[in-house]
């Protein structure tokens, strides 16, 4: 990737011997567990992607996750802080036979990196080490400059559905009692910024939607498989709710991709990280939401975001339960329990 320049920050400590505070251990933990997750799985994607745009593309984001982890492991060395286990190569046998389908590779691009800039996003106001703010700021630009290339492949290859479109309006006009009206009543037709979160969501969960069907069908442990099973049933639900609305509107949406996940059973990926990763994602899918409804006005659509934020919620809890189970699910960094401090020796 030209536009983005390697980055040797955080080497070493910070000049006025700063302690790292809670919330830049935090954003930089939750660094190091995604890229440690993607290194798996973006390798395991180039072994067998054909085409060669593509393929560049994959090994952009493999340069890209493999600076970010090696400079999260550079700042919690110098700190004296141990880094998580994460997932190593015993997570990934990238010799497995194929899951998905070259194309399949640009929209999950785009989908995991959506879910980094909502990391590195929010750590940039509450970061303050120098060196630790500066390698977010890196984050933040380089997730974005490989997010302008995977839009153009996208483009170039006929691989995405723009947003639709609306007229351009004659006038700036002011809300009356029916704005909110999504049930009873005169219901208006969707404003542009309910279209661009609808929009945002569907694009989102048809890969979320085409990565869990695939991952159903390679998991092992029965209660990791049932659990994908429902989380696709319920993501196939939520994206037809989602559709619905557009589709009322006479606007169209992006389209399913599960045409793009092979019919492969033999598991590329073990099944921790695969539960990692559809916790962690759906755990993202909450803060869009939380978006979504700061946006929205009509009621039937935020009756609709509120449905699908419970039924998400009770999906990462039964997913966290299934990984604390299995020993699978690491603690971030934690403030101390006084309580237990004062207990009689």
């Amino acid at each position: 990737m030209n536009t983005i320049k390697p980055i040797k920050i955080g080497a070493h400590k910070s000049s006025s011997g700063e302690r790292l505070t809670s919330t830049e251990m935090a954003k930089l933990w939750a660094t190091y567990m995604g890229n440690s997750m993607s290194l798996c799985i973006l390798r395991y994607y180039l072994q067998h992607c054909e085409d060669q745009e593509i393929k560049a593309l994959l090994q952009d984001a493999i340069k890209l996750s493999t600076v970010f982890l090696d400079t999260t492991k550079g700042i919690f060395d110098k700190e004296n802080i141990p880094y998580p286990i994460g997932f190593t190569e015993k997570d990934v046998n990238i010799n497995a036979p194929r899951l998905f389908e070259d194309e399949f590779y640009v929209h999950y691009l785009k989908y995991a990196a959506k879910a980094g800039l909502s990391i590195y996003q929010i750590a940039i106001p509450i970061v303050y080490r120098k060196d630790v703010s500066e390698f977010f700021i890196y984050c933040m630009d380089a997730t974005i400059a490989l997010i302008e290339q995977i839009k153009s492949i996208q483009m170039k290859k006929g691989l995405i559905m723009k947003p639709p479109y609306i007229p351009v309006p004659e006038r700036p006009e002011f809300a009356n009692e029916d704005f909110l009206n999504g049930y009873l009543g005169k219901v208006r037709p969707l404003h542009a910024m309910e279209i661009a979160h609808l929009y945002d969501n569907i694009e989102n969960n048809v890969t979320s939607k085409a990565l869990i069907l695939g991952f159903s069908q390679v998991a092992r442990h029965e209660k990791v498989k049932s659990l994908f099973v429902r989380g696709k049933e319920m993501t196939h639900k939520n994206l037809e709710s989602y559709m619905g609305h557009l589709h009322k509107e006479n606007l169209p949406s992006p389209a399913f991709l599960d045409d793009l996940v092979t019919t492969s059973t033999f598991a590329p990926f073990s099944d921790k990280l695969m539960l990692f990763h559809k916790v962690d994602m759906f755990s993202m899918k909450i803060r869009a939401f939380g978006n979504s409804l700061a946006v929205n006005g009509r009621h039937d659509i935020g009756l609709m975001y509120s449905k699908s934020l419970m039924n998400i919620m009770l999906f990462v809890s039964n997913g966290a339960k299934i990984m604390m189970e299995n020993g699978w699910m690491e603690e971030p960094p934690h403030a101390v329990s006084r309580d237990d401090l004062s207990k009689p020796k």
